[in-house]
């Protein structure tokens, strides 16, 4: 395991214990990373640039939807890897490219690259957060950005936990929609 894994393993140790800090450095130390694989990725397999920061959307989203299925006895960047190529996998499938198979050799080099500087994400995050409706841009707030269990965002904004299950879905659809158009 490289020395920036094992960061990143440390970091998720760290925020899956409920420190939010550790997490939000953790996603801040991926999301360049990642943003590389996708960038290679998406023109290795004939997809714009644009369709690679929708990758890297995705694949935060589902590292944080996921983030409990790590087994923090194991390595963690074959995890983050898998998640990644899935992504850039169904990037693919979307723009009709069916059948189209992604080595995850390809991924670790780039996963292996040093990290160029955020460009703003938080920014961009925080913007189209304000797009919801209040409802689901609690919701939203709570689980993807703020770390908490949908049991704990249920509890703190006074709602079922099918009803928080409900707002995230659709606010992190609307999310996607609003992601893929600004690209375009």
């Amino acid at each position: 395991m490289s020395d920036r894994e094992a960061e990143w393993a440390a970091l998720m140790r760290t925020a899956l214990g409920g420190d939010r800090a550790a997490y939000r450095d953790l996603l801040v130390a991926l999301t360049p990373v990642l943003r590389a694989a996708a960038r290679q990725g998406c023109l290795r397999f004939g997809l714009g640039v644009t369709e690679a920061e929708d990758v890297v959307q995705e694949t935060l989203l589902a590292l944080h939807l996921k983030r409990q299925t790590w087994d923090s006895t194991q390595p963690i960047g074959p995890w983050i890897r898998a998640i990644a190529r899935n992504k850039l996998v169904d990037a693919l499938r979307r723009r009709g490219r069916r059948g189209a198979e992604v080595d995850i050799d390809d991924l670790s080099d780039v996963l292996a690259a040093p990290a160029p500087e955020d460009s703003g994400i938080r920014r961009d995050v925080a913007r189209h957060l304000q797009a919801l409706a209040p409802g689901q841009r609690s919701v939203v707030q709570a689980i993807a950005m703020d770390g908490v269990s949908i049991r704990d965002a249920a509890q703190r904004l006074t709602m079922s936990e099918g009803a928080v299950r409900v707002a995230l879905h659709r606010g992190l659809a609307t999310l996607a929609v609003r992601l893929r158009s600004s690209e375009t």
